[in-house]
């Protein structure tokens, strides 16, 4: 329940922050006319009465039977709906349930075209606490595949899907050389611990100043960088140098802060830089184990499996 809510909180923040038009003069009666005509979806899914996983599986299953091709939904339902989908899906079976919707999507023009913009704004949008490129990147090389965008529509996709498919769990973080404060350069794969927090942050930024706060402070991590296991790093990715020398005061001294030299890193979009900050866990071959993230409790969680294996 509470995750549930969670979600559908999450979601209208989303939406507050994505769809944000400037305000239009409408009156009372075209407002009334546009709610009366689209129609808000629903469907039988309800976590709570759920027992065992043949009813979850059948469930899931079952979840966009409703799904009207003719039906015109109201932005805000659908979303939410897509939104407790892709957090109620298991990762194994993501890839061929998020085909089998955006195919039962292509009975519609425009619910396909609706489901894709949605589908965008959750998994892809840097403001989403749902963004996932494992996810997206199923919906992305079928609407790529589709007949139903043109040409047009599919270059900001194919763009989408060449940097989801950089750097994803289970593969190996693509290494890159910085430069630190006192003019030394140094490559990521340098790194020779049993795990690596890599964040890519901006000076100044508040979130950034929080998720630093809450690494510092996590007793697990401070213990497992005691014993030299754990390495963090911070790179700044964009270009003024200077605010970020300004700043190298406030950064943690146990933590190794440099800068991308030359902006390599965003020039040849070897990570998805869209949204900062932006967190990675590698294991000591640098493989990832979390992928542009921003929870430092799912790092706890990770580390903390792995340790007692």
């Amino acid at each position: 329940m509470k995750r549930t809510l969670l979600i559908i909180v999450a979601t209208m923040s989303l939406l507050a922050g994505c769809n944000m038009r400037p305000a239009t003069q409408k009156s009372e009666a075209t407002a009334e006319e546009t709610t009366t005509r689209r129609i808000h979806f629903e469907n039988n899914f309800n976590p709570s009465t759920i027992t065992t996983y043949e009813e979850y599986r059948e469930a899931i299953d079952r979840y966009w039977e409703a799904l009207s091709p003719t039906a015109d939904y109201d932005t805000l339902s659908l979303t939410r709906a897509f939104a407790n989908y892709v957090v109620s899906i298991a990762p194994q079976r993501a890839d061929t349930l998020l085909r089998a919707l955006m195919q039962r999507a292509t009975a519609s023009d425009k619910l396909f075209h609706l489901l894709f913009d949605i589908s965008e704004q959750v998994l892809h949008d840097p403001n989403s606490p749902l963004r996932n490129d494992e996810y997206y990147i199923p919906i992305l090389e079928y609407a790529i595949e589709s007949p139903l965008l043109d040409e047009y529509e599919k270059i900001a996709p194919r763009y989408d899907l060449e940097l989801a498919k950089k750097n994803r769990i289970g593969e190996q973080a693509i290494n890159f050389q910085y430069r630190l404060l006192d003019g030394r350069s140094a490559w990521l794969y340098d790194i020779d611990t049993k795990y690596t927090i890599l964040m890519f942050n901006n000076p100044g930024c508040p979130m950034c100043r929080e998720i630093t706060e809450e690494i510092t402070s996590s007793p697990l991590l401070n213990e497992l960088t005691s014993r030299g296991l754990l390495t963090t790093i911070a790179i700044y990715p964009d270009g003024d140098i200077e605010a970020w020398r300004e700043y190298q005061p406030n950064m943690p001294k146990q933590w190794i802060s440099g800068y991308d030299y030359g902006m390599v890193l965003t020039e040849q979009h070897l990570y998805n830089l869209n949204a900062i900050p932006s967190l990675y866990l590698l294991d000591s071959n640098k493989r990832v184990l979390i992928k542009d993230g921003v929870s430092v409790a799912d790092i706890e969680s990770i580390v903390a499996h792995l340790e007692m294996m």
